[in-house]
This record gives C-alpha cells, structure tokens and sequence, in this order.
C-alpha cells in the first residue's frame, strides 16, 4: 500500500485528503466497539462536519477547544477543524473547573466541542457555566450536534470577534504537568507532522500495521499517531479508557502489531499474559512503542519473551517538543532496554552541564535541543525567555547522557534531586536500582522537608503482588549490595497499590509529597 512520500501533505487536513485519493477503502481507524471509517469516509465526514461548523460561525484563526474521548468522532472533530484553520485547544478529560477555567482566562476561547456526558462527569454542564461566567464568549456545542446529528444545523453561533492572535498558530496544547497550573504550548501542523514522519521512520511503520491507541487523544501523541496513521497507511485501533482486561481483549481481537504506550500498559499486557500462558495474547506484535516514564530493570526483556516482537521500543518528547528521539526495532537489545533511542531526523541535541559547558560522549547534563517539532513558543510569551538558552536551543530540563552514535538514556530531571544535608542525591538514580529489588514493580524516589537534613529520601514503591513489605533495614541492605552510598539510602519508606501517574504516564510526584510529606510518616 502507498505511504505518503516527503513532500506530501504538512497540513492535517491536506494529509487526509491525500490518504482517500491513494487507498479510499484503506480502514484507517476502528473503535472498541467494532465501528471502523476508511480513509475516504474520513474524509467525508470531516468535510460534513466543517460545513456545519462553518455554519456555526467557526473559522480560520477561531480558538476552538475540545474535550473528547479517544474515539472516532474526536479525530473527525480535529480534521473538520483542521479544514476550517481554527486554532485547536484540545483538553485532556481529566481536567477539571480549574484547569478548564485557567485555559478560558488565556486563550479568551470562541467555542467549546464536548461531549455532554462521560464515565460520569457532566462537561457539557461545567462549560456552559464556565462559559456564562466570562461574559457567555464561548459558544458550548456537543459532539452530538456537531458530528453525529446531522439531520439538524448547529443550534449555537459563535460570535464574530477577533481572536487572540497566535502567530501561526495551529494547535495549542497544555502540558499534562504536575505541579502548578498547566501551560499552554503552541504548535503548528508541520511540527506535528515532523514528530510524524520520524515515527514512522523508526518504528518502519507500514501500512500491514495496527497500532493500539489506548490514551488521550487530546494528549499531543493524539494528533501525531493520527498523522503517522495517514503517513504510512496503518490503522489506528481506538480504546476510550484503558482497563487492563478489556483493552487486552480488544487489541488481541484487532490483530495489533504494535502495543503501547507505557509501562503500566506493558505491565498490564505481560499480567494477562500470564493467565494464558499457551496463548499468545497478540501473535501479530511487532513492537510495544513506549515513552512518557522510566522502564524499570528488566521490562524490555520481559516484553520480549513473554509477549514477543522485538520488545519495547522507546521515544523521548516533551509537549514542548514531541517525540525528539526513538529507538528501532532492529536496534540491539541492549540499547532498547538502557535508552529512548536515537534523534528523529532533522533533530539535534547536546548535553549541557550546569556551568554552561557543553558535555562530552557519555556525560550528564540537561539535555537541550533544535528541530522541527520544537514549540513555536508559550501562550504566555513570559514563559519563552526561560524556555530557550542564549543560542535558540529548548532547555528540556530532563537529566541525560548521549552515547557516540547518538543514542539517549535519561537520568532524570534537573527538579528532581534531593538535597540532603547539603548533598545532591539524583532521585532516578535510587529509583532505578529499587525497580530491580525482586519484590518491586515500580518506584518513585521523592524529597521531602526535614527540620533536620533540610530534605529526606522517600520512597515510595508499587510492589509485585502477594509480595511481602520490606522494611527500611531490608532495602538499605540491598541497596548496599547494588553499592549506593549510604547518603542516598531512603529514610521514609511507603507502598503504595499503584503509583499515581498523570495521563501522560509519568509518576505524579507532587501528589506522593502531598501524601506523605508528614514528618514522621513511614519512619521505621
């Protein structure tokens, strides 16, 4: 089947327009219930659904915000919006009055796409009284009437006014960060596309491939698996919300050759392997793409055994630069397990140390970087002059080194060191001699304020089921076997049933300081 050459399509809406005239029938998207649309129904649809949006008022340079599962009416929405060039604000579903109000304060949106109702939360209630409480700016319109109804015309009109002016704007995200209020990033289609097209490089994605989506699509890998989907030809297999047996089941029934996103996905599909032992839960996996948070020790090789394919295959991005390096499937295992893989093309990169050098072949330092699918800027352009050094290069603030082929292995993130009586303890470095502790299935290293050593070491870990819960004395002990200075041992140990994570995947670190930041707690 045709995959998209170089110089097709760096635009959403060009892209899908070129996939119905190469492969109409092609099904790019099928959903856990079994509904599919082919490239040319895509098309279709989305051309429908623009001409109602149009009809509503929205069109170029409309700041247009939607909160939608992951689905197919959500990827038709995006397209037709796409064709309309509104500015794109998707929101993760998680987001809440505060979040929500936050991005409304900022952008001064013109309309709101939800859906009215999902796992029991009301948007469509909450945006409406959002909506009226600054100034009734925003018409609030469902997905219902927007994409499925289409035997009625949009009730609301979105008032004709200027929007904010983005400077190119196409996309804005916000980053599923966990402390503080979310920022928003501005994109436009050909940094998207850019992410893209190096995924599809380096995963050799072809058009025999499934790939399982089971994550927001309002997260910025949304948009770009959609783009990768059209670029090579594959189909996108659409999971709203990600339960361990049900997504399994759909994936498997779906033939997926590629099974992501993250650890807590590759766990929960190694955990259902297990009940099935003569079984190969996918026995078409090429793949299990992965990002978002460390792999523990040992994970890759696991997926490799147990559920086949070439095992996980990293990528390493930020909302502020999505998807600046990934491995491939053909790469050795050892730099699979050990690293997120190479630059995508077009991208650069380079350690910095904290004086300002730059860092040799090997040596940490802040990880900072050039290309394509880095952010056009903030949408509170005080945020940009921190954001990039003297030299136009994103500071990424993740902890890294880079081998002499180009190869990416974090260490950690520049906030994330505990200062202990003056000493700095790197807390991916505990983390990741803990993951290998045999009853650990994962763990998150945290500072905590002590009136004592100014911060403490906590950890906090997930551990394997029925294992039992070790002691302070017991993991000191084998973290002094794996040859860890006495310094960095924890002094506060909890367990926790699963780690919190945000929905990009990473540990939720602020919320465990919430949780345990009590002097005294988990001593002993």
């Amino acid at each position: 089947m045709t995959a998209a050459p170089g110089n097709v399509g760096q635009t959403l809406c060009s892209l899908v327009d070129w996939r119905a005239a190469a492969t109409p029938g092609h099904i790019l998207l099928v959903d856990e219930s079994g509904r599919t649309m082919t490239a040319e129904e895509l098309r279709a649809a989305s051309q429908r659904v623009a001409q109602r949006l149009d009809a509503a008022g929205i069109g170029r340079g409309s700041l247009v915000s939607w909160i939608l599962p992951t689905g197919i009416d959500a990827l038709v929405s995006t397209v037709a919006l796409s064709r309309l060039g509104a500015v794109q604000i998707p929101v993760i579903p998680v987001y809440r009055e505060r979040e929500i109000e936050h991005i409304l304060d900022q952008t001064a949106l013109d309309a709101f796409i939800v859906t009215p109702q999902w796992r029991g939360f009301h948007y469509l209630e909450l945006c409406q009284v959002l909506a009226e409480s600054h100034g009734g700016h925003a018409a609030v319109l469902t997905v219902d009437e927007v994409v499925r109804d289409s035997a009625h015309p949009v009730a609301q009109r979105v008032p004709e006014r200027a929007g904010l002016d983005q400077g190119g704007t196409q996309w804005i995200f916000y980053t599923s960060g966990t402390g503080g209020l979310p920022k928003g990033v501005r994109h436009n289609d050909a940094s998207l596309v850019a992410a893209a097209r190096g995924m599809v490089d380096h995963l050799a994605v072809t058009s025999e491939d499934r790939s399982g989506i089971a994550f927001p699509i309002a997260h910025i890998g949304g948009p770009i698996n959609l783009l990768a989907g059209l670029l090579a030809g594959c189909t996108l297999v659409l999971i709203e919300s990600f339960d361990p047996l049900h997504t399994s089941r759909v994936l498997a029934r779906e033939g997926v050759t590629m099974a992501g996103s993250g650890t807590a996905f590759h766990l929960a599909y190694l955990g259902i392997q297990a009940r099935q032992p003569d079984e190969p839960l996918f026995p078409h996996l090429r793949c299990c793409p992965g990002g978002g948070a460390p792999k523990p020790a040992g994970l890759h090789e696991r997926v490799k055994s147990e559920l086949g394919g070439a095992g996980i295959v990293s990528g390493w991005g930020l909302t502020e630069a999505p998807l600046l390096t990934m491995g491939r499937p053909s790469d050795h295992d050892d730099l699979l397990s050990a690293t997120e893989g190479s630059p995508l093309p077009g991208v650069q990169l380079r350690t910095v140390s904290s004086d300002g050098r730059t860092c040799r072949v090997d040596e940490q330092g802040e990880l900072r970087a050039k290309g394509p699918q880095v952010m056009l800027g903030y949408v509170d352009p005080s945020l940009n002059a921190d954001a990039f050094d003297a030299e136009g290069w994103l500071r990424t603030g993740d902890l890294g080194t880079i081998d002499a082929q180009g190869h990416v292995r974090i260490t950690g993130r520049l906030k994330d060191v505990v200062i202990r009586n003056g000493e700095n303890i790197g807390t991916a470095e505990v983390e990741e001699l803990l993951r290998g502790h045999p009853d650990v299935a994962d763990a998150a290293v945290i500072g905590l304020p002590d009136g004592r050593t100014g911060e403490r070491v906590c950890a906090v870990v997930e551990l394997v089921p029925a294992a039992p819960r070790p002691d302070l004395d017991s993991i000191g002990a084998y973290l002094e076997h794996r040859g860890l200075r006495r310094q960095a041992w924890p002094e506060q140990l909890e367990t926790v049933e699963a780690l919190p994570r945000t929905v990009a995947g990473k540990i939720d670190s602020p919320a465990l300081r919430a949780r345990f930041g009590v002097v005294g707690a988990g001593y002993g």
